[in-house]
């Protein structure tokens, strides 16, 4: 699926994701117009997602992670579908996965401090639809966030 170009292109890009088309052209030996065409090529496959901004959310005062993995009630026939719905809908959920085993999703937290989660817990999470179990992991530090393959 990916040749030497497409390889060349996507180590560049994660190694700097910041670079210009030229900049990207000239490090991986080829003409910014080929180079733009192959990263849309890349993009239309879905091999590279549109870019967005990473924020640092602890630059931004919220010093509490906390991922919360979600056993639910799936007596209900839409539990599934009426967690998603309102889980979606409190801003500091920040991720959302969903498992086959025991666990059946992990909802990943974000909050100023302690003060700040236990009213997100008691208020926000606590009222979410059909938790039969619910386990909060809190983040102690990150000791590899990179999501980088070798290419």
């Amino acid at each position: 699926m990916l040749d030497d170009l497409d390889r060349r292109l996507l180590r560049q890009l994660q190694a700097d994701p910041s670079l210009s088309q030229a900049d990207l052209a000239e490090r991986a030996g080829v003409s910014p117009l080929k180079a733009g065409r192959r990263i849309a090529r890349l993009e239309q496959a879905g091999v590279l997602r549109p870019r967005r901004a990473v924020i640092d959310w602890a630059a931004l005062g919220y010093e509490v992670a906390v991922s919360l993995r979600i056993t639910l009630d799936k007596t209900a026939p839409r539990a599934f579908d009426e967690f998603l719905a309102a889980a979606r809908d409190i801003p500091e959920v920040t991720e959302i996965q969903t498992f086959l085993g025991r666990v059946d999703l992990r909802l990943m937290v974000l909050a100023r401090d302690m003060a700040h989660y236990q009213a997100l817990y008691r208020d926000r999470i606590l009222a979410l639809p059909h938790i039969a179990d619910i386990e909060a992991l809190v983040t102690v530090s990150t000791l590899k966030d990179d999501r980088s393959l070798p290419l």
